[in-house]
């Protein structure tokens, strides 16, 4: 999947940096604080919620020193002294109290032991010293909790980074990290990643890590990975944290081909409910065509053949979400009067759908998966837009009111194809194809069958080569 030489986007990616560390051209040390003072210097953004330096300062002294008396050991480290950002909502970091964007959750969280996950990233070698900004429990597209901060997108402050891991992604934008910790039951990795200029992958379901207190959250539609600068980082971090032998059982090992025969199944049209603009379908042709000369058969596709099934995957969503909300409230007697309207609203909801109705939803989901198997009858792979707009103005998704239908309406309305891989379980990826008149990311989305990130990622990186995205800030700790 490499090429000989390295593309722009790859000179300023987690991998570079990782490269200099191990090379000795920077320090652990000296990346991290590059990266403090990144993260100061850009608080304007509300990329952060929580900063720990004292935390991020001897995780990286600690690299450093393994460096120089185990070499062997820190060279088994992907990304040994890379510092990075987890997510205010997710599977824990110990040391790092989660919030999940919440007042609610103000004093109640601080775990001790790390996520199966957090282990897998430190044995990668990250340093972590701070947690991103989500909106509250990840109920938005927009990271703008009441709490503060207002996540804002670098590439343009006036409007959103997107989330729920629009902290996560506007960190990675602006070059504070060069990659970030994200999560995604809905699109909440993709749509930021789409909105920041970023590839973000949303691997098939069961392939990450949830335990060993996490589990199978949301009945399986979440999954944990990062928003990242390059494909190249996607592909290393995704091998990092999956397919390996880990304890009594043995994760699912990625596979996929990557035949030159592939069958590109291409949609551009996204209905008259949630129209895609112009300048996103023809970034979807234009990737098309690339893969096209490239050898791989392009075959049109029409917005019939989803409608039904992103009605659906809509459904399952909102009733999942829902009904968790209020499972969580009650298990650890929240006080949702410090909550957000919509989060309250979104947790009356939940206590309100029955047993059997929650059931229905979730046989309706078990549809969703066989019918989207079917595609890949005749398919190997989905081409598809990520976002119907550019990112939205900052306040568009509101959250002081208890509309949830209409909330989750303006949602789909943003990414329409986003939460079908969430609900089918597919893995799916995103990247920029070019940019717009506004100078903004003009996003793509790549689905493929169970198991088949080996061949997104290798279609992302020919995508990728062809340079129709460059990011706007340089990396903290890398020559610009």
């Amino acid at each position: 999947m490499s090429t000989p030489e390295t593309t722009s986007v790859e000179k300023g990616d987690a991998s570079a940096l990782a490269d200099a560390i191990r090379s000795g051209v920077v320090s652990a040390s000296e990346a991290m604080e590059a990266a403090l003072s990144a993260a100061s210097a850009n608080t304007a953004f509300g990329a952060i919620c929580h900063l720990d330096a004292a935390r991020g300062r001897e995780a990286a002294a600690t690299l450093d020193a393994e460096r120089a008396t185990n070499p062997a050991q820190f060279a088994t480290r992907t990304f040994g002294g890379v510092p990075t950002l987890a997510k205010d909502l997710g599977g824990p970091f110990a040391g790092f109290p989660v919030r999940a964007g919440s007042r609610v959750l103000e004093g109640m969280l601080d775990p001790a032991l790390d996520s199966n996950l957090a282990v897998r990233f430190r044995q990668a070698g990250f340093t972590l010293f701070g947690l991103t900004t989500s909106p509250e429990f990840g109920l938005s597209l927009s990271s703008e909790p009441a709490r503060g901060p207002i996540c804002r997108n670098p590439l343009d402050p006036s409007r959103t980074a997107g989330g729920s891991s629009g902290g996560a992604a506007a960190a990675v934008a602006a070059g504070i990290v060069a990659i970030a910790h994200a999560t995604d039951a809905g699109g909440s990795t993709r749509v930021p990643a789409a909105c920041c200029g970023l590839v973000g992958l949303k691997p098939t379901r069961g392939a990450i890590p949830g335990g060993p207190h996490f589990g199978n959250h949301l009945g399986g539609i979440a999954s944990e990975l990062a928003v990242c600068r390059s494909v190249r980082d996607t592909q290393r971090i995704f091998q990092s944290v999956c397919g390996k032998a880990r304890g009594p059982f043995a994760d699912p090992a990625p596979h996929g081909s990557t035949e030159a025969n592939l069958r590109i199944g291409v949609l551009t049209d996204t209905g008259r409910d949630y129209p895609t603009d112009p300048a996103r379908s023809v970034a979807v042709l234009d990737a098309a065509k690339t893969l096209e000369k490239a050898g791989y058969r392009i075959l049109p596709l029409r917005w019939s053949a989803f409608e039904d099934l992103v009605a659906i995957s809509g459904t399952v969503f909102a009733d999942i979400v829902a009904v968790n909300l209020a499972r969580l409230a009650n298990a650890l007697a929240l006080d949702l009067d410090l909550a957000e309207p919509l989060t309250r609203a979104f947790a009356e909801r939940g206590r309100k759908i029955s047993g059997n109705a929650l059931w229905t939803s979730l046989d309706a989901a078990v549809h969703v998966s066989h019918r989207t198997w079917a595609l890949f009858e005749s398919l190997d792979c989905l081409l598809m837009p990520m976002l119907s707009s550019a990112p939205l103005p900052v306040g568009s998704f509101p959250s002081d009111h208890a509309d949830t239908d209409l909330h989750l309406q303006r949602m789909t309305a943003f990414a329409p194809l986003a939460s079908l891989a969430n609900i089918s379980g597919f893995p799916a990826l995103t990247l920029p194809f070019g940019k717009d008149a506004e100078g903004l990311p003009l996003p793509v989305q790549l689905m493929g069958p169970m198991g088949s990130e080996k061949m997104l990622l290798s279609l992302a990186a020919q995508l990728e080569r062809e340079e129709r995205w460059r990011h706007r800030f340089p990396v903290a700790g890398l020559a610009a």
